[in-house]
């Protein structure tokens, strides 16, 4: 049985950077008539400044060229949050190891020996793409989910910061007036990083204690999951609005003080463990008095539970908003 290979969006934009005519015509033809958008570059400076107007997908950078060389280009493109994320590969004369581990050290993620072979390159690239795609695609998936994502090493320094997350600690600064912790690009503000050592510090992952702040009308909710790295930990990272009158839940539903906390805690997504973390009890006590909710509102799931509180909520907002005006 034959199976289908699945093929790089061939609409996918190249940008060759080379300053030798024969590669950039070699390199140009064999990407064209593979379905590929060819941008052409034949120095460093003016290949940033194509960028600023249109990015490509990824980059064939050749390592020897007039002005600045394909190095220092590659390392001002790492540096620039807007282009980081576009895949570099290098093409080099070079066969020095040192001149090899420098690509990479730059940020390159391939390399390819000149002279080009032209299947070879669109093998490269075909890769490359598959590969940046996927990122784009997980990140996406935070990006726009319930939860955001960051990693972290053992030390509370940040190894990787997608953009949602960068709110998030964005906002957990400000709403906190952490004026010494503006900067959160490469560290966790402290309090956080006291919450993950203690954490670390336990020998069964399944003791790890959530993270709560509730600040004015925000409530900012934090849990640590290891890698496959022994030395580097996810954090999963939620902000709810404050918005949850306790009372008023109790009394439209009927239910206890307890149980209308516990429901709060549901709609922020929180299990039975650490609902029993944050609240001092234990998951067998949450889940008797979800029990008694379910009951009380005639339900069989979380969600649906949820789903009348939010309505109910609601709909007494609006009768007081309705009774002010």
């Amino acid at each position: 049985m034959t199976m289908t290979k699945v093929l790089a969006n061939p609409n996918s934009i190249v940008m060759i950077i080379d300053d030798t005519p024969d590669n950039l015509a070699l390199l140009s033809d064999t990407l064209s008539e593979s379905g590929y958008r060819v941008l052409v570059a034949t120095d460093g400076c003016s290949a940033l400044e194509q960028i600023e107007y249109l990015r490509p997908d990824i980059i064939l950078l050749d390592v020897m060229m007039p002005g600045i060389n394909g190095f220092e280009t590659c390392n001002r493109l790492k540096a620039n949050p807007k282009t980081t994320h576009i895949p570099v590969l290098f093409m080099t004369a070079l066969s020095e190891l040192d001149d090899l581990l420098r690509g990479f050290g730059e940020g390159a993620v391939d390399y390819m020996v000149k002279p080009i072979r032209p299947p070879e390159v669109l093998a490269r690239v075909e890769a490359q793409l598959i590969q940046a795609r996927n990122i784009q695609r997980a990140e996406n998936a935070l990006n726009n989910g319930p939860y955001c994502a960051l990693a972290i090493n053992a030390n509370g320094k940040i190894t990787w910061l997608p953009e949602a997350a960068t709110h998030w600690l964005n906002d957990f600064v400000l709403a906190h007036l952490l004026l010494d912790d503006i900067k959160v690009e490469t560290l966790l503000p402290a309090s956080m990083i006291s919450w993950v050592k203690a954490q670390m510090g336990k020998p069964d992952t399944n003791d790890f204690m959530p993270f709560e702040s509730i600040k004015g009308e925000f409530h900012f909710s934090a849990k640590l999951i290891p890698c496959c790295h022994a030395d580097e930990y996810l954090l999963l990272m939620e902000k709810h609005s404050g918005h949850w009158n306790i009372d008023s839940v109790k009394h439209s539903l009927g239910l206890t003080s307890r149980e209308a906390e516990i429901l709060m805690w549901i709609s922020r997504g929180k299990t039975n463990k650490e609902i029993g973390m944050i609240l001092g009890g234990s998951p067998r006590t949450v889940n008797k008095h979800l029990e008694h909710i379910f009951e009380k509102l005639g339900v069989v799931t979380r969600a649906a539970a949820v789903s009348i509180a939010m309505q109910r909520t609601s709909n007494l907002s609006l009768l007081s908003e309705g009774n002010a005006s």
